[in-house]
This record gives C-alpha cells, structure tokens and sequence, in this order.
C-alpha cells in the first residue's frame, strides 16, 4: 500500500489521516474521479475540471485521482446517501479492452445491489462512516481491488462478495483504521468476516457454515497456511501473500470470538469498536481490550490461540 507518493507528496502514514480537495483537470469527454462528493464538472476550452471532496478524515493510501474512460451513474442510498458509479466505457469489444455486454450486465446487478448491501451492513455494524459510496469497475489490469475510500477500486469484473468486501472495508479499514501494518486483520479478517455476516443476513450460509469451510476451518492443519498468525504477520512481504493468516484466519477469529462470548455481547461490542474508533487508528491490544472488557472474560488464551501462535488452532 505505497501508491500515493507515487503521484503527490505525502507523509505516508496512515495514522496521519486529512481531508482532501481535488480539481482534476482532463480533456473534455474524459472523467475523473476523486475520493468524496462530487462538487463540479465544468467545461471550459476543451477541458474539463472535475472538483471532488472527501470531508471525513482519510489515510493517503486510500486516496485516489482515476480519469479515463468511464460512464458516471449516481444513484441514492440509505439516508439520501449518493453513490457514485464509474464503468469503463471503452465500447463492448474485450478486444478494444472494454466490458462486454454480459460483463455490463453483471456490473450493473453490483452497482443495483449496493444500497442494500450498505443498509445490510449498517444495521451489522453501525452508521455509514462517510458522506458519500460507489465504486470504479476498469479493465486496466492493475491486478487487484482496493477499498479507495468512498470509492472501491475494481479491475475486472468482480464477485459480489468482493464488492461486500470493498464496501465493508469503508467500516473497517477505511473508517477504524490500523496503526501499524502488521495489524492488517483487523482491516481484511473483519471486511471478510463481513462477507460471511451478509451473507447470513441475506438467506446464504450462515457464517459459522462458512467458517467450517474447506477454504477456511476445513483447512488440513498439514497445511502452510496455519503457518503465520494473524497478529505476527513477519513483514512486508506478508501483507497480503498468502492471503489466509489475515483474510480467512482473522474472519475465523471473529466467528470463533462470536461464538465464545455470544451473539448478545459480541455485536454491540463490534459495534461499539466502530462508534468508538470511528475516523481513528486502532491496534489488535485494542481489540483485545475491549472484548475482554465488554464479554467480562479473560480471552489471554483465546487469542494467543487465534492471533499469535503459528498451527492449527485445535481448542479454544
């Protein structure tokens, strides 16, 4: 998560977070999309300025400044909440590297479906953080989604439970936000573990059938993946490769610590860490802290088991 100084100077920390302001100047016909409400979109000699305001505190890594090619919707969410959505519109030919007509179509039930999935996801865990949500779906193969704040980054065209992912880390990751980056469970592990929640609340799996899972609990303990803890992630390398230790393992810490300390302590606690936390920075002590405090119990052992100690956990 390095690419913000690669095209502005930054102190890039995502502990020092600030608001921002873009006017992007492109030609006209092009779009350009910044992080937050869209403000004006004035033509003037053959260009055009594109102003963006994203009004809630923000880490650079989560900045973005996308122009190119794009067909721009903004429709309305849960609250009157506007939602902005970008389509490369590079015409229906995969050969022209635009979407095809049955990836368009695919593209268009996502941006349908992203109200509901915010009001799913308000009620799991609290007010939406920010003033404004959409998403930028491209064919410009940077070979991985980012949860741009307000904005998610999709390349391709992706699953639903990617743009839950994407749309969940707004909560976590984007709004409650790491310290240090050797905590970046507490980014993918919740955003992942919000998938399964949605998918519980919306007639799916329930997230302990999900955790169950051969991609996850199922998982032989013969197995690399049980290798790195969640909480020990060894460098930088590691962040997100293998993506198992914070993705699946830290979700399976959520749903193991939902079904310890119960569902009527664990959600007004995930959402109590949200209200908390909320346009802050967090580490996993933290998390700890505050489930012990809320559940009444001495978790030590739990999360040394979950979070800290390479294996399979076997009991807990």
């Amino acid at each position: 998560p390095q690419g913000a100084p690669g095209w502005f100077p930054v102190n890039d920390d995502p502990n020092d977070k600030a608001t921002y302001d873009y006017a992007i100047t492109v030609p006209a016909g092009t779009v350009a999309i910044g992080n937050g409400r869209l403000l004006s979109s004035i033509t003037d000699g053959g260009k055009t300025t594109w102003r963006w305001r994203e009004d809630s505190p923000m880490a650079s890594y989560l900045t973005t400044a996308t122009n190119g090619d794009f067909d721009l919707s903004i429709q309305t969410g849960p609250n009157g909440l506007p939602i902005y959505d970008a389509v490369d519109s590079k015409g229906d030919s995969l050969a022209t590297n635009g979407f095809s007509a049955a990836q368009k179509a695919t593209i268009a039930g996502h941006i349908a479906a992203e109200p509901q999935i915010i009001q799913v996801l308000t009620e799991l865990w609290g007010p939406y953080p920010f003033t404004s949500a959409g998403g930028v779906y491209d064919r410009g193969g940077v070979g991985y989604h980012l949860e741009s704040q307000t904005k998610p980054m999709y390349d391709g065209v992706p699953g639903r439970s990617t743009v839950v992912h994407e749309l969940a880390h707004q909560w976590f990751g984007n709004s409650v936000t790491l310290s240090v980056w050797r905590d970046i469970w507490l980014n993918e592990g919740f955003a992942r573990f919000s998938e399964w929640m949605y998918n519980e609340r919306t007639g799916g799996q329930t997230a302990q059938q999900q955790f169950l899972a051969n991609a996850n609990y199922g998982t032989p303990a013969t197995s690399s993946n049980w290798n790195i803890p969640p909480a020990l992630i060894p460098g930088a390398a590691n962040l997100f490769v293998p993506s198992f230790p914070s993705y699946n393992r830290g979700a399976m810490t959520l749903q193991a610590l939902r079904v310890k300390i119960g569902d009527a302590v664990f959600f007004p606690m995930m959402r109590k860490w949200y209200a908390d936390n909320k346009n802050g920075n967090v580490t996993t002590e933290d998390f700890i802290a505050l489930a012990e405090s809320e559940s009444g119990q001495q978790l030590d052992a739990f999360f040394d088991v979950w979070l800290y100690t390479s294996g399979k956990p076997t009991s807990w």
